[in-house]
C-alpha cells in the first residue's frame, strides 16, 4: 500500500560499512530517502556525481566539500549548518573530525540501495 506509515528508529536500522573510515545507515520513501553517514576524521568520499538532488546536515563533525568538476568551490560544513547540492553537480568531501552527516536524496540513491555505489572503491 503506496500510502502506508512506518515508524523507525535508527538504532534499529542496520548499520553498513561502506569503507574503513565510512559507515552508513538508510531509510527509504517511495521518492526519497534519508540516511546517516558516519565519517571517521580525515574520512574520504571520492568525488562524484548523480541525479539525486542532496540535502546534507552535519549533526556533529564538519565536512570540507569541493564542488564542480575542476573543484571549482570549497565549502566547510559544520554541526548546524546544511549544504544543498543540486542534481548532477560533481562533488567530494572530507571529514576535518568524526562525523554525523544526515543525507536527504529525491529521489532515492539506487546506487547505494544495490550496492552500485563504486566511486567509494576507486583506488
Amino acid at each position: 500500500m503506496a500510502n502506508t506509515v512506518r515508524h523507525f528508529r535508527w538504532a534499529d536500522v542496520r548499520e553498513e560499512q561502506v569503507t574503513d573510515t565510512i559507515s552508513r545507515r538508510l531509510i527509504t520513501g517511495d521518492e526519497m530517502m534519508i540516511a546517516h553517514v558516519y565519517l571517521k576524521k580525515d574520512a574520504l568520499v571520492p568525488q562524484h556525481s548523480h541525479h539525486n538532488e542532496q540535502i546534507t546536515y552535519i549533526l556533529s563533525g564538519a565536512l570540507q566539500f569541493w564542488l564542480g568538476a575542476q573543484r571549482e568551490r570549497e565549502i566547510i560544513v559544520r554541526e548546524g549548518e546544511v549544504l544543498h547540492i543540486p542534481s548532477n553537480v560533481p562533488h567530494e568531501a572530507r571529514a576535518l573530525e568524526d562525523t554525523l552527516d544526515v543525507d536527504v536524496f529525491s529521489p532515492p540513491r539506487q546506487d547505494w540501495l544495490d550496492g552500485t555505489d563504486t566511486y567509494f572503491h576507486k583506488k
